[in-house]
């Protein structure tokens, strides 16, 4: 395998909602220090692809809205790397779209597919998950997904099942995928648990180019017509207008519906190197640091007193003082704040009416 055939596509359009007031519309989640490190969660997946993938190799897909926030947080990828989509559609559109792009750049290329909007604690075990993964896509004409051994019975992921019996023969530690499970129920999700074969479904896809579009033509061949349609426009000064054109009469659907429930060929590298993918203000507060008390506090003026199993986030207050409480949120951005019980942050959303 060849590092230069290898290429990124980060999945950047997300409105982060459930993380107001720190995440807004004209600045999501993905565009945002969350975590307090000093790089934003845009900035800190591209940088954990460092010596995997070439920066003159990724790519990022994003609304329209957000072409100036990407060019300023990665100034080191191509300004032609960077795919805008006119409305949001889905995964499997975003991931079509990107898929011709580089076929067309470099019809040998392998690729991950990456949210934005990830945590990853074991840096060095991911690249070596995904390295693997690679050197696995590029010799067959397989899919791999990554999938996360379950620490508790959470209900806000998907499930892949393996069959662990049947490894990848180039690959042992390859196991093929068995069956795609939706986001469980309670009672379900501690079934999964119980079990070793469940895993958490990532969102992290590894594939050949060659692989990924041949599966679009045979399990999704509305959303490739569009695309194959478009090799002429593609790399040009037409590709935007066409794009805004075309794009908008894409089916709206996942690549999980679209193409890995229905390919034959799947395959799930387990590894557990510390996953989340940082939907709510409750699963940053499991991969924070804790004091004591079980509170995970960001920002130099927040003081937490009497106080328990609290996420309490601020960057620009310049003080904070809590007291009293037991499983909350607490967030401050920019004169906006939000208290909330950890238990209810599904609906954060509804509160902003």
């Amino acid at each position: 395998m060849n590092i230069s055939d290898n290429h990124l596509v980060v999945m950047a359009g997300g409105v982060g909602s459930r993380f107001w007031p720190m995440s807004t519309p004209e600045r999501p989640k993905q565009f945002l220090d969350i975590m307090g490190t000093g790089r934003t969660m845009l900035q800190q997946t591209v940088d954990r692809f460092s010596g995997i993938i070439p920066i003159e190799n990724v790519w990022v897909v994003t609304g329209a809205c957000f072409a100036a926030l990407v060019r300023e947080q990665l100034p080191g990828i191509s300004p032609d790397h960077i795919l805008l989509e006119p409305c949001g559609r889905g995964t499997a559109p975003c991931v079509c779209y990107a898929s011709w792009r580089i076929k067309m750049e470099n019809p040998k290329a392998n690729m991950v597919v990456s949210p934005a909007d990830h945590d990853i604690r074991d840096v060095e075990l991911f690249r070596a998950t995904i390295d693997n993964a690679l050197d696995f896509a590029a010799e067959t004409d397989c899919i791999v997904t990554l999938g996360m051994p379950p620490t508790r019975p959470a209900t806000g992921y998907g499930y892949i099942r393996a069959d662990l019996g049947l490894p990848a023969l180039r690959k042992r530690n390859l196991f093929r995928v068995d069956a795609f499970k939706e986001k469980p129920d309670l009672a379900t999700a501690t079934e999964y648990l119980r079990r070793n074969d469940y895993f958490w479904n990532s969102g992290i896809f590894v594939w050949s180019v060659t692989t990924i579009v041949n599966a679009f033509r045979v399990y999704a061949r509305d959303i490739s017509k569009i695309f194959e349609g478009l090799q002429s426009v593609y790399g040009t000064e037409k590709e935007q207008s066409v794009i805004d054109e075309v794009f908008p009469s894409c089916p709206n659907i996942s690549i999980d519906y679209a193409i890995m429930e229905k390919a034959e060929e799947v395959f799930v590298s387990p590894a557990d190197f510390g996953w989340s993918d940082l939907g709510t203000w409750g699963s940053l507060r499991d991969q924070m640091e804790k004091d004591e008390y079980g509170n995970a506090i960001v920002g130099e003026g927040v003081r937490a007193v009497e106080t328990e199993n609290c996420i309490i986030h601020s960057h620009s207050a310049k003080k904070i003082i809590v007291q009293g409480l037991e499983n909350c949120i607490v967030v401050e951005n920019d004169g906006n704040i939000l208290i909330c019980k950890l238990s209810e942050e599904q609906r954060i959303k509804s509160f902003l009416g």
